[in-house]
């Protein structure tokens, strides 16, 4: 039974990227109706002001999506990320950590990892360094992120004990940054360099891998406006909450 259940919350999750955007919170009720009224499984206490939180983030993000907010921010990312290549072990994982603290959720950062792979790439930096942090700070940050629902549930417990929203932020976002930055340092001596990995350099004398080099992207004139209009929103909900 308990791989059943399993193979239906995989199942909802990869329904739920596939969809993206509002459809991931769309495909986790799903999730939970079938579990619940499926399987039997008892629902418990439904936790309404986390869905709400949810639902309110991903529709902005949504938003921001369709204005071109986050083409732009891939591209700043990308350009960040050029300019500073050599050392992309350390920025990367700067990158998806703050995209995720911004929006609240990890499937932000995402768009940025074919951009990290290739500059990796380009300088000789074997891609699974740069990209194994990125991925794990772009999870870490959820836990330190203002708007996510992980970080107003967890408040909200620790409120009673005298650990108001603001403290918790306090401690969360040095604590985690600092962590995510101790892992790139470990992950930036993970495995050898491409010039010495035979297999990679076997695939590029037969032409299989190619470097595309930046990548040209059309930003629409509401994209600036819509991020700005996102940050606005995030400073509004700190200010709000104590």
């Amino acid at each position: 039974m308990i791989g059943i259940e399993l193979l239906i919350v995989l199942a909802f999750i990869f329904v739920g990227a596939r969809i993206g955007g509002i459809g991931i919170g769309f495909a986790g009720g799903a999730g939970v109706l079938v579990l619940s009224l499926g399987l039997g499984i008892p629902a418990g206490h439904i936790p309404v002001d986390v869905i709400l939180i949810i639902m309110s983030v991903i529709t902005a993000i949504a938003a921001m999506q369709v204005a071109g907010g986050m083409d732009w921010l891939v591209d700043l990312a990308e350009q960040f990320l050029r300019k500073n290549p050599k050392r992309i072990t350390f920025y990367a994982p700067i990158v998806t950590y703050f995209m995720t603290l911004l929006a609240g959720t990890g499937h932000t950062a995402f768009s940025t990892l074919p951009v990290i792979a290739e500059v990796a790439k380009e300088q000789g930096v074997r891609p699974s360094r740069p990209l194994s942090i990125a991925v794990v700070a772009s999870q870490i940050a959820i836990t330190a992120s203002p708007i996510s629902a992980a970080v107003v549930f967890f408040s909200g417990i620790l409120e009673p004990m005298g650990v108001d929203y603001l403290m918790l932020l306090a401690i969360c976002i040095p604590t985690t940054f600092i962590a995510c930055m101790i892992g790139a340092f470990v992950a930036n001596f993970l495995g050898c360099e491409l010039k010495d990995d035979p297999v990679y350099q076997e695939r590029l004398a037969k032409g299989l891998i190619k470097l595309q080099g930046g990548t040209k992207r059309e930003i629409l004139p509401t994209a600036k406006m819509s991020v700005y209009i996102f940050v606005v929103a995030i400073l509004a909900v700190v200010a709000y909450a104590p």
